[in-house]
């Protein structure tokens, strides 16, 4: 696989990087709330909760870079930025979905794993 190398000197696999974009805690609930629609920044920001503004920045910013969402900054005053999902965006969105409903739906299945896990371990 091709290196990126980084400023420490250490190599990672784009595949790497970009799926640490995809499912980092913030990318993975921008990406599926903007599966429903475009938001706003302050809109997004509510509709996800418990994010800060400089990590939903740069989490856009990121997803922006990989060509997931799309930036359109209107020029009227107050500024209007929305942030939707391009066509790659939608697919990862969707895949990642996938995965939360799988998670949601085996919550159950997990958490009785992880009490065997934790009883065997006592």
């Amino acid at each position: 696989m091709d290196r990126v190398r980084m400023t420490d000197g250490a190599a990672v696999c784009p595949q790497r990087l970009a799926m640490e974009h995809v499912t980092s805690r913030w990318g993975t609930l921008v990406l599926i709330a903007l599966l429903d629609r475009s938001y706003r920044f302050g809109e997004l920001r509510r509709a996800i909760g418990r994010v800060s503004e400089k990590m939903l920045t740069q989490t856009l910013q990121t997803l922006e870079r990989d060509g997931l969402v799309h930036r359109d900054a209107k020029p009227v005053i107050p500024p209007r930025v929305d942030y939707s999902l391009t066509d790659l965006g939608r697919e990862a969105a969707e895949q990642v979905r996938g995965l939360a409903l799988w998670t949601e739906q085996r919550l159950a299945a997990i958490q009785k794993a992880r009490a065997r896990y934790d009883a065997a371990k006592a």
